[in-house]
Order: structure tokens, then sequence, then C-alpha cells
């Protein structure tokens, strides 16, 4: 019954979708009917989709063979049909087709079924995806990530203590590191996979950091506004080839994690994309010796859950499996290498984390632009800084490098030499490779070392 009164809400009953009788044809009715409790109800829609809307409905069909088990055979082969191509007999199969052809098109009043459909699982996804809604990626490959709206709850200036008081952190465990105006932090990653969004003002500056743990991105973003106002933001629910959507709390808008960029909803393509800025994961060991005076979340975060290293996605890191579907053609690295991804300026580029396996220090160029990075494959630590071209060479000293004699000094936010240079540092993150080379395609460079 909740499938139907749903769908009836949607269509029409109040005002949130345009009333069937006004909508195109017959077809969003009929694509409405996938969610009917009847198993014949559902069996006609295919039929009907299939034979009246034409490949226009494949969006619509690919989506109801994740969630109607008993219909997936009548589906899959009406897709087959539609298709003129057997892509699989998953819902996972059949996403990564669709992501492959763009070219096939929804049917109008598809933005409505998609509302339809998605609020069936959270009424509040509706605040996401309505009907007109605008967006700059396709509705059809927006997926449910099995949890609500705020299912995985965002740390909003979360308590902090100080390094000497976190007796709950083993020395090798993962951190995120991040210094600005001479405030240092660091957020274990045991913490930050059960919240994935963290709201906070670091040194003055309101960010926002935002874990993809699908992806292995956490990436930190400066979330000023022009007016002086600032953003926050949660997580969805929602998924954007197995990246997460987040949004932002003033206007639900549906973010883009990958890029820091509004894709669906009222701030899509208002140009308010969010400047990133440096963020590093290593030990908790190698930070606090870098900074001692560092301080770091507490365990008490106001909710309650299995914070032990590991949970809740080891399973996940250790395999070389995606759990949701995310299509990548390009063959340099493995699925779930990882790589060290910049974009600044209008330039992209990653490296393969194994190549600071032979060297710690990597001298290398972006178009015009000269950078070095310095890099650890074994604890995911790679910090990159802008230069002039000059050969850096590493030191005994893990703050130090060295140029033609001369001993440079490395910090979070500079490399600076004894007569005062200084080199910025750059803005970077860690990321599995399939979600670099899907956000960037074929325009990403990556340097895999071969």
């Amino acid at each position: 019954m909740r499938r139907q009164f749903i769908a009836a809400l949607l269509l029409g009953c109040y005002g949130l979708i345009t009333p069937l009788t006004a909508a195109p044809a017959r077809t969003v009715e009929m694509a409405a009917q996938l969610l009917a409790q009847s198993p014949v109800q559902r069996s006609i829609a295919i039929d009907w989709l299939r034979d009246v809307a034409g490949p226009e409905a494949i969006p619509a069909l690919i989506r109801s063979l994740r969630y109607n088990p008993d219909e997936r055979e009548k589906t899959v082969a009406a897709l087959i049909d539609l298709a003129g191509t057997d892509a699989g007999d998953t819902w996972h199969d059949w996403m990564l087709w669709q992501q492959a052809h763009p070219e096939i098109t929804p049917f109008e009043g598809h933005d409505a079924f998609v509302a339809t459909f998605l609020t069936t699982i959270d009424p509040a996804f509706i605040t996401f995806v309505s009907p007109g809604v605008k967006h700059t990626i396709r509705l059809e490959e927006i997926a449910w990530g099995g949890v609500r709206k705020d299912g995985i709850p965002a740390l909003n200036n979360p308590k902090m203590i100080s390094a000497n008081d976190a007796d709950y952190l083993t020395p090798h465990e993962p951190v995120f590191g991040i210094s600005i105006n001479g405030d240092t932090r660091a957020y274990p990653l045991r913490i930050m996979d059960w919240h994935e969004m963290m709201n906070d003002v670091v040194g003055g500056v309101p960010v926002a950091l935002a874990y993809c743990t699908l992806c292995a991105s956490g990436i930190l973003f400066d979330t000023s506004q022009p007016d002086g106002t600032h953003l926050d933001f949660g997580s969805s629910g929602l998924l954007y080839r197995s990246n997460k959507l987040m949004y932002d709390q003033k206007t639900h808008s549906l973010w883009n994690q990958f890029m820091g960029r509004p894709v669906v909803g009222p701030l899509t393509e208002s140009h308010t994309d969010l400047p990133i800025l440096p963020i590093t994961i290593t030990t908790w060991a190698d930070w606090t010796k870098r900074h001692p005076d560092t301080s770091v979340l507490a365990l008490e975060t106001g909710y309650t859950r299995d914070y032990r290293p590991g949970r809740p996605y080891g399973d996940y890191f250790d395999s070389p499996n995606l759990i949701f579907p995310a299509l990548t053609e390009r063959p340099e690295l493995d699925t779930k290498d990882y790589v060290f991804a910049l974009r600044s300026s209008g330039f992209e580029k990653a490296w393969a984390l194994s190549v600071f396996e032979e060297t710690a220090v990597i001298n290398d160029s972006v178009g015009a632009i000269s950078l070095t990075l310095i890099g650890a494959s074994d604890t995911r630590s790679v910090r990159a800084y802008k230069t002039a071209g000059e050969a850096f060479q590493q030191t005994d000293n893990p703050d130090h490098l060295v140029l033609e004699g001369t001993i440079w000094q490395i910090t979070e936010e500079a490399l600076t030499s004894p007569d005062g240079t200084i080199y910025p540092r750059l803005p970077g993150h860690i990321a599995y490779w399939f979600a670099w080379a899907g956000h960037l395609g074929s325009e990403g460079q990556i340097a895999t070392g071969e």
C-alpha cells in the first residue's frame, strides 16, 4: 500500500506532479505502474512500455529492474528488444550499458517518474528530485545508495581534543590532516567512514570535508559564499556513478562530491563550484610527529557507532570490486588502484600512487605549470607544490628537500627556502582510479610511471 499511496500523492493528489491527464501520452502513467503492488499490473506496464513507448522507456525499465525481481526475466527481455543488444541480466549490467549510451534519452515526464520512484524509498527525496528540476547530469543515472536522506549523518562543528588525549588512536591508522592559517587538525578515517561529511571552521575558513567512501576520495572544500555566508552540506543518500551526491542545507541542490559542483536543483549552472583546499591522508604517527600541537576528532561524536578501524567498509576496501555500477573504459590502471588527483586552474592530472614506490619526490609539469610532488604509497600521503621548474631531491629528513645544495622546508602550506622564496601548495586528493577516470573521462591525464 505504501507504494500506491506515494505514487498517487506524487501523481497529482497534492499538486507535486502535473496530473496524468496533462502528461504527454500515457507513458508517465504506465511507468508509474511499475510501482504497483500487483504483479499483473507491473507485467502489463512492462509490455506497454516495450510495445508503445519504445526506446524512451529504457531508463524506466532499467530502474525497475533493481526493485522488481519477480519481473526480472520479463524486464530484461523487454530491454533486449528495445536496445537491440543483450547487456546482461542484472540492474548493474544495464546501468553500465546506460552510462555508455548517452544517446538514449528518456520520455518526457521522466523527471516526475524518477521523483515518484525515489520517494517510495524516502519521501524526503522529493526535496532533491522533482518535476522540472534543473540538472546537468542524467537523472536516469541517479541511484539510491542504500540509506535515506541524512542516513549517514554529517558532523557539524564536531568536538576536537588534543593529541595527548586521543588515546583511542593507534600509530599506523590513517587520518585526514588539515592545516589552515596555523589551525592544524586530524580527522581519523575510522570516524569519517561513518559520517562522510564534516562542516566546520578551520583557521577562520568555513570548510566541508566531503568523503566518498565508495571512491576513497576525501576532498576539502572552502564553503564561503560571495555574500559573506557559507554552505553546510549533508549526505543525500543518492549516488551518481558510484560517487556520493552531497547536498547543501540552504537550497537542497545535489552536488557532485568529486567535482564540488551543483548538478541537480536550484544552484545548477550557477557557477558556484567550491574551491578545493589542500588535505593529506597520512598515519596518525606521521601527522603528530609533524604537528605535535594538532587537535583531533573526539570519539564522542554524539552518535552511537562502532568506531573501531575497518568498520563499516573494511570488506569493500579490501575487495577489487565495486558495489554500485560505474563505467570505466580507460585501461591504464585497475578499477580501485589509488591515484593522487590534482585539479587547479583548468588542468587535471593524476598520479598513480605506485609511482612513489621508487622515489618520494617527483618533479613534473602540467601544461605550463611546474610542480613538485612528495609522496608515500604505503600511507597514501601526497603533497603537491607549484614550483618554477627546479629539480628538487629528497633528503633523509622528511621535512626537507634539497635543491643544488640548499635545504628547503616542507610545510603543509608551502615549500620555503632560506632566502624566503615560497612555492605554494596545490590542492589535491586521493581517489580510486575509477572515480577519476569516470568523471574526467579522456580529458584527465594520468602518470603511471610506465
